[in-house]
């Protein structure tokens, strides 16, 4: 998937098919941050991918703010919804997450503590069309 990326899906096989697509790419030590209003896929999105690793109990980290998995691949799964600030991140080891090379981080809602986010980052945008029409744009910052 060449960088900048953007692709319209028009249901949730559409999504699957790209989050497997997405999951071959990935690389430990990523950290991929998933924005888009309620509802728009988010968490379906990140299910998916972690699918393809094998790992089938992926959910919403939005009261436990962050949930770990480990099967083919190590991850950490964020939601910054309901966060108020970063002091929130950081009572919870957000620099030990973030420093552990091993690992792919996933982030929802990371627009809402934009500071908090590393420089080096692929955010994936996405934008709700009609039904179940979805447009992924995906943007690398280095």
């Amino acid at each position: 998937m060449k960088l900048p990326y953007a692709v319209t899906v028009n249901d949730e096989k559409g999504t699957e098919e790209l989050a497997i697509k997405f999951a071959k790419e990935l690389q430990n030590g990523q950290v991929i941050i998933l924005n888009g209003n309620l509802g728009s896929g988010k968490t379906f999105f990140i299910k998916k991918v972690m699918k393809h690793f094998g790992i089938n109990y992926v959910n919403s980290p939005s009261f436990a703010i962050v949930n770990e998995y480990e099967s083919k691949i190590k991850a950490y799964h964020f939601d910054f919804y309901r966060l108020m600030n970063m002091d929130e991140l950081f009572d919870i080891g957000w620099q030990d997450y973030l420093n552990d090379a091993d690992a792919v981080i996933f982030i929802e809602w990371g627009e809402l503590i934009n500071e908090a986010l590393p420089k080096e980052r692929l955010e994936i945008f996405i934008t709700i069309l009609e039904g179940t029409m979805r447009k992924f744009e995906f943007i690398k910052y280095e």
